[in-house]
């Protein structure tokens, strides 16, 4: 199947590791042009060399702090000095640190929300006056699971990952006459780097090993296993195609069946 990505110029945050470099390389693979970001200088130049060697596509490997307006800023601007343009954005920031109600401070509140909220908010407004002008443009929101069911201990994503979807659901009405999609794909208990560190942690918290605590989740979801970076990769590649072009201001569960919602 064409998805109709070749020669489109892709933006993928946080895409060193984890869900972000599943879903460049899924980009990649369909002959997009990349351009993708993370803090970690090292880490985003090793990402960027690896899928240009594995794929054949250009990539730009720009290091950015998406908490941060002026390094977003830095980021389109040789994006689009590179390729000209940015059709495709997918803001993805990784997630906040887990924490009940008492244990979060004020500090915390205010960091999270620049990286959940603020990030997605301000890489939206960069790049939209170019989708705009070619009446063109796909944005996808990485968020979560805990949208719509929230998880216990993470206060702060349940709350600014449905910050996310309430801003995304409202601006993909107002741009949907420039043919600009706007989607929120919410992946469920998936094998990452990020994954693994919640688990060792709660894990710890109950005095189980990290193997045990990854069955009591298996057991909430009904496939009984846990989501591979790949997985996720292909929706984002469908949602960002054009024949997802009549697909917007939706939200996408990808969780083996995890949330028992109707809708």
């Amino acid at each position: 199947m064409d998805l109709g990505l070749k020669d489109k110029v892709a933006l993928v945050a946080g895409a060193s590791r984890g869900l972000g470099r599943a879903i460049a390389e899924e980009f990649a693979a369909e002959g997009a042009s990349l351009i993708i970001c993370a803090r970690d200088a090292t880490a985003v130049a090793e990402a960027g060399a690896a899928i240009a060697d594995k794929s054949g596509a250009h990539v730009l490997a720009v290091p950015a702090d998406v908490t941060m307006p002026e390094q977003i800023t830095q980021l389109v601007e040789s994006g689009k000095e590179r390729f000209g343009r940015i059709d495709i954005l997918v803001t993805n920031a990784g997630g906040p640190p887990a924490g009940t109600f008492d244990q979060i401070s004020h500090a915390q509140w205010e960091e999270a929300t620049r990286l959940t909220l603020y990030s997605a908010v301000e890489m939206a407004r960069q790049v939209l006056p170019g989708m705009k002008e070619r009446r063109w443009g796909r944005i996808l929101n990485i968020t979560s699971i805990a949208v719509k069911q929230p998880v216990d201990s993470l206060l702060l994503s349940n709350s600014l990952r449905a910050a996310v979807t309430g801003f995304a659901r409202t601006l993909a009405n107002e741009v949907a006459t420039y043919g600009i999609t706007v989607n929120n794909i919410m992946p469920g208990y998936t094998r990452t780097e990020r994954l693994v560190d919640l688990a060792d942690m709660l894990a710890e918290k109950q005095g189980i090993t990290t193997q045990e605590f990854y069955a009591q989740w298996e057991q909430e979801i009904p496939m009984r296993r846990l989501g591979e970076p790949n997985e996720l990769g292909a929706l984002a590649a469908f949602l960002a195609s054009e024949r997802a072009s009549y697909i917007t201001g939706t939200s996408i569960q990808i969780d083996g069946g995890w949330i028992r919602s109707l809708l």
